[in-house]
């Protein structure tokens, strides 16, 4: 089953980042989906921009509202999402532990994916 991997963290703590710190913490990451990919078990994989790009669609308004930016204030933003192979939660679990320990910081969110086209 595949599960969506969401990573949350502080956008203005990450962006900040030095360019030693971020291409450390990249290398990192960048290891643990090297294994994740060898194990075939990797799938899309993708770092958001900043939320100052995004643009909201609010579709419980009658007519609908499109607003630039994020659609709630919160501490910590998505920034990004990864796509993983995993037999049950118990690995998803185990994946999660693995991604956390490269990129410390924030949380990650992991749901069984329903349905994906590719």
């Amino acid at each position: 089953m595949q599960y969506v991997f969401l990573c949350y963290h502080n956008e203005k703590e990450v962006f900040a980042w030095s360019k030693e710190h971020e291409a450390q913490v990249i290398g990192k990451l960048l290891a643990v989906q090297d294994n994740f990919a060898k194990q075939g078990r990797l799938g899309p994989v993708a770092r958001l921009m900043p939320t100052s790009a995004a643009t909201t669609l609010h579709k419980n308004r009658e007519p609908a509202v499109v607003t630039d930016g994020p659609f709630a204030e919160t501490r910590e933003q998505l920034l990004g999402f990864y796509v993983i192979e995993c037999q049950d939660q118990a690995q998803a679990i185990e994946t999660a532990r693995e991604l956390g320990a490269a990129n410390p910081g924030g949380a990650y969110e992991f749901r069984p994916v329903l349905m994906f086209q590719p």
